[in-house]
């Protein structure tokens, strides 16, 4: 059988730094023109912070000891913050607190129960990530008490599947985190 050459650290290395470079004279060139051509309208913010968002996933992907429950917690911080920054600039019509980040914590969290439910064997691997995200899926809940948003029933339902889905994965898993538990503290 015949098998792809494996790429040496030194050349990805150098493929990586050049790709960095014509992303950053990409984005100066975007600032240039939308500086040139319409100052009123900052689109090239918006740009760039697409570029940095693929960036952010790309450096994070190209790492060798990838947690894929890491790789969701990375995934929903970050498009949270990009969709919150374009909502920013296009005026905050609260859009992304509104609709968004529910969304995008709803589809987290379903991510992280298929992964417990597909490895609940390897679940601990997954536990501080699952702790981090049932943390960050509380605010919506927060932003509904502080009367930050409008549509109420989409953060509603997105703090509630996260609650949900953490019950789920003590429930399927308690065996393994008792375990863990007494191996880690000795207890």
């Amino acid at each position: 059988m015949i098998y792809p050459q494996k790429l040496n650290s030194k050349k990805s290395n150098m493929i990586v730094k050049i790709a960095i470079m014509i992303s950053l004279l990409v984005a100066g060139i975007l600032l240039l023109i939308n500086t040139i051509a319409t100052p009123e309208i900052h689109w090239a913010g918006l740009c760039n912070a697409g570029i940095l968002y693929i960036w952010v996933t790309v450096l994070y992907s190209i790492n060798k000891n990838i947690n894929i429950g890491g790789h969701v917690l990375i995934q929903t911080v970050a498009i949270s913050l990009l969709t919150m920054y374009i909502d920013y600039k296009t005026g905050f019509k609260a859009w992304s607190i509104d609709l968004a980040i529910p969304i995008i914590l709803i589809i987290a969290n379903l991510t992280m129960l298929i992964l417990t439910i597909i490895s609940h064997r390897k679940y601990i691997k997954y536990v501080i990530y699952q702790l981090i995200l049932f943390a960050l899926s509380m605010l919506p809940f927060l932003f509904v008490y502080e009367n930050l948003v409008q549509n109420k029933t989409l953060s509603y339902v997105a703090s509630g599947i996260s609650i949900i889905n953490f019950g789920l994965c003590l429930i399927l898993c308690k065996k393994d985190i008792k375990e863990e538990l007494i191996r880690k503290f000795h207890i």
